[in-house]
């Protein structure tokens, strides 16, 4: 792998897929410096074509062995698929940028939300994980916020959209809303319960703690991204029958004071945040006007009236874009704007999460 690669050979795995799709639409937006793009997918979509950068492009089946000459693989499967195809395109010479759970908690594999921690880029062995599309806004707004005083607890609800259990699950909300405004009776399938007309707290499965692994995700994701190995966070993660992009009601706990107005302050300097309203207003952020942009939206920042040095605030995020394809062709850029395509052979960091 040439370390002065201007132009990186590119493989696109879930080429196909919400994600995929998703990405390469930024792809051509950011102009991002790609030689070749090959894309790949599963077995039913091979022979799918795609006009990428006005180049007619035909999907083939993924495999381990699609990735010879490539210089970063794009990987947004499901972790078994993540599991067996990572390794195999790190071994074909390949930096993997992964939008899967398979790696993220690994110590060897940074995870890395670009305007968080980019510097984590450089420490990788040949794989650098995504964040969940959840984690991703929460350490966003967080992150200002704890270098002004020491966050002691966060405590989340988040109301996230059917995208982000991908296309099958967009095209069941289609449906059942079409079959309950007719008075038909629905029954669930790619979901667990009724969507249309409906919510539930209930994304991934449950573990032994009562809490679901999506929730789990929060604690440790957050943790490894922030470098804070103890941070006390709780959250309820509720499926919601919107199409697009993930809400959350946030309340974060402090070691000292920050008003309202520092608070909004510091989030309107973080980069790829916006800070929408004031306190009072009845402007803020929804997931209707969110979709399909870049940033991470927060509104409604007010003080905890039931904690002496907490903060409330809404944020919204397009879970596509910035939960997802966003964040990995960011990463890649900085990548390269550190000059560190090959594997590192500096020890990780050793961090406790």
């Amino acid at each position: 792998m040439d370390m002065n690669v201007k132009e990186p050979n590119i493989v696109v795995v879930g080429a196909t897929g919400a994600v995929g799709r998703e990405f390469l639409r930024i792809l051509e937006e950011r102009d991002f410096p790609a030689g070749e793009i090959r894309l790949l997918a599963s077995s039913r979509s091979a022979g799918t074509r795609f006009k990428v950068r006005g180049e007619d492009l035909e999907v083939r089946e993924a495999s381990p062995n699609e990735f010879s000459g490539a210089d970063i693989a794009f990987i947004s499967v499901n972790s078994q698929l993540s599991a067996q195809l990572g390794p195999a395109a790190v071994e074909a010479g390949a930096l993997v940028i992964d939008d899967s759970s398979c790696f993220r908690m690994d110590p060897d594999v940074p995870l890395v939300v670009p305007e968080v921690n980019g510097e984590d880029v450089k420490w990788h062995r040949g794989i650098i994980s995504i964040p969940n599309c959840s984690t991703t806004p929460l350490v966003m707004v967080a992150h200002p916020l704890n270098r002004e005083s020491a966050i002691t607890r966060m405590v989340v609800s988040t109301y996230q959209s059917v995208s982000g259990a991908g296309a099958g699950a967009m095209e069941e909300l289609r449906n059942q809303s079409r079959a309950v405004l007719e008075g038909q009776t629905v029954e669930p399938g790619n979901l667990p319960k009724q969507i249309a007309f409906n919510i539930f707290p209930h994304i991934d499965d449950f573990t032994a703690n009562g809490y679901t692994f999506e929730e789990q995700k929060m604690l440790q994701e957050t943790r490894k991204i922030m470098h804070i190995p103890h941070i006390p966070v709780s959250s309820t993660c509720v499926r919601v029958p919107v199409f697009g992009a993930h809400s959350a009601a946030v309340h974060l706990e402090f070691q000292g004071p920050i008003s309202p107005e520092r608070a909004t302050e510091l989030l309107s300097g973080m980069p790829g945040v916006k800070v929408v309203g004031g306190p009072g207003e009845s402007s803020y952020p929804t997931p209707w006007e969110v979709a399909g942009t870049d940033d991470v939206y927060v509104g409604r920042i007010r003080r905890d009236i039931s904690s002496d040095h907490g903060l409330a605030m809404w944020i919204v995020c397009d879970n596509l874009r910035k939960g997802a394809a966003l964040n990995a062709i960011q990463i890649a850029e900085e990548v390269l704007r550190l000059n560190c395509l090959a594997p590192s052979q500096v020890a990780a960091p050793s961090r406790s999460v």
